[in-house]
Order: structure tokens, then sequence, then C-alpha cells
């Protein structure tokens, strides 16, 4: 006997019932990130604009910002922008891309370590140029992309056509709502916020994938159930093992984000949104999107009619 049940073994809840409320919330929230980030776009981070990160500890005590800010603004390198990084004496240095080239992001690195040497020690410095940001956002692009097809061909050949296409619409509605999150917090976008976007993409068709292997199972042992009533009691059957897997996942990654420090904490919290998002696109959008790909009960995976007995003849 289980100690802990969370879904109770007969749970028939009507998920098919509210897949236009599931719809018209996802509909809403694609528009708002189309428009938001055409007109706000995204804090795209170093990574793939170019720049200097540098990572100041100070020797002694908490890091006064002002002061900090202050040197700064006499070292010539544009815009400097300040984070407090993990505790009171740490600090994120972020400037943008310098004229000259390698040479003259060197030499403003240079005068920003001579204007913090007294009170600061640098801990770490990431020095990204034009060539290298530009080629890290067509190689991230390229491999997003690729990712999702590789992953509609092999549906398409595991499954049926209806299950491919179902998957890949999930799986940008994921993608559409992180990108959403980046857009609204305004959080910086580089190559760690791709690394969470391929994760998620992973981890929704995981959940995906378990789902419609159920209904494929069910298709073919119940031929003239109603095509709602049978998507409902596939979600339902895998409903314990989808709440377990999430809720795990999810605990893990708010512990990795309030303890884990602020290096991956951009990255824990893409993902803690990530695994609410899978959860509500695997349970609501990809099952309901296969009856408006024409998905039916009768004749999905039916079995080839046997061949006709061989008449024989009986001499006298």
């Amino acid at each position: 006997m289980r100690l802990l049940r969370l879904v109770p073994d007969d749970t028939k809840f009507g998920f098919l019932r509210i897949r236009p409320i599931a719809f018209a919330i996802s509909m809403v929230v694609t528009l708002a990130t189309i428009a938001g980030f055409l007109l706000l776009g995204l804090h795209v981070g170093i990574d793939f604009k170019g720049g200097t990160l540098v990572e100041l500890q100070a020797k002694q005590g908490a890091a006064n910002m002002q002061q900090l800010r202050a040197r700064l603004g006499t070292v010539n390198v544009g815009e400097v922008q300040l984070q407090e990084f993990g505790g009171p004496s740490l600090v994120l240095v972020r400037y943008g891309e310098q004229p000259g080239g390698d040479p003259g992001q060197q030499a403003a690195l240079k005068r920003v370590r001579e204007v913090v040497d007294a009170d600061y020690e640098v801990r770490r410095t990431e020095v990204v140029g034009p060539t290298v940001s530009s080629e890290l956002v067509q190689m991230s692009v390229v491999g997003l992309i690729l990712s999702i097809l590789a992953v509609l061909i092999y549906l398409w050949f595991r499954f049926e056509w209806q299950f491919a296409l179902g998957a890949m619409v999930a799986t940008i509605h994921d993608i559409t709502v992180i990108v959403f999150f980046y857009v609204v917090t305004q959080s910086d976008f580089d190559i760690t916020s791709i690394a969470s976007l391929l994760t998620i993409v992973g981890y929704s068709l995981n959940n995906t994938v378990v789902i419609y292997d159920r209904i494929r199972e069910m298709l073919r042992k119940h031929k003239k159930m109603p095509i709602d009533e049978l998507l409902d009691e596939a979600i339902n059957s895998t409903l314990a093992r989808t709440t377990i897997t999430h809720m795990t996942t999810f605990l893990a990654l708010l512990g990795l984000f309030f303890f884990g420090g602020e290096v991956i904490r951009g990255f824990t919290a893409s993902m803690l949104v990530g695994v609410l998002i899978c959860t509500y696109s695997s349970l609501l959008i990809a099952p309901s999107i296969l009856i408006y790909f024409g998905l039916k009960t009768g004749g999905f995976g039916a079995a080839a009619p046997a061949p006709a007995a061989a008449s024989t003849k009986v001499k006298a």
C-alpha cells in the first residue's frame, strides 16, 4: 500500500472540456509575446552582443556601489552596468563592445582593472568579440530549429503524423512562453538561456510522448469510444506519473534557485517556469490538438484482415 497517493486511481477529470479556455490563454500569451518582443525586445546578454563581464570582490567589507560606479565612469568604456552577485562583497560589472576590436577590448579591461585594483579583487573576466557573438547567435538558432525538426521526424515514424505535429505545436508553445518570460522580466538572454530552452524542449517532449503512447495504446484497444472520452482517460491514466515527475523536478529546481548561487539563477528561473508550462501543455495542449488534426477512434492501427482460408476439395 502506498503511503503517499497524490492522484487517486479513479480520477476522471475532464481535461478536454476546458480546452477552449486553455487555447484562448495560450493564444493571448502568444500575441503578448509577439507584441512584447516588438516593443521591448529581449535584453540580450554579452554572449550575443559582444562586450566584457568582470566579476569583482571587495577586499574588505561590502562593495560600495556608488563609489564603484563613479570610478568606472572615468574609464571611458560607455554605459556600465553594476549588479550585486551572490553577496554584499561581490559585484558584476558589464560594459559593451569597445571600438578597435580585441585590442580595444583588452585596453578597456586594463583601465577597468587599474581603477578598481586598490579595493577590489578581479575574480573573473569574460570578453566576447562581435565575431564570436554573431556566430553564437547563428549556431544557437540553428541548433534550436534542428532539434525540433529531428524530434518531428522521429515522432512521425514512431507514431502518426497527427502526433508529430501535435508535439511540435506543444513544443513551440512552450518556447513561446519562455521567451515571454524573458521579455517581461528583461532578464539577460544569453547562451545559458539557449541551454534552458533546449532542456525545456526535451523535458516537454518526454512527458508528451508518454501521454501520446498511452493514447495510441487506447486507440488500438477501444475502437468505438468517443475521442474526447478516450483522450481524457489516457491523460488521467498518466496523471499520477506526470504529477510526481513534475513536482520532484520543480522542487529540485527550487532548491537550486535559492541555494545554487547567482551564476545559475537565470537558468533555474527559466527552468522553473518551463516545468510549469510543460505540465500545462502536455496535459491540455498536446492531447487536445490531436482532435483538430483529425484524429479519430476506429481504424487506428487496425490489424490487416486475415486471408481467406483456402478451399479444399474432397474427392469421392
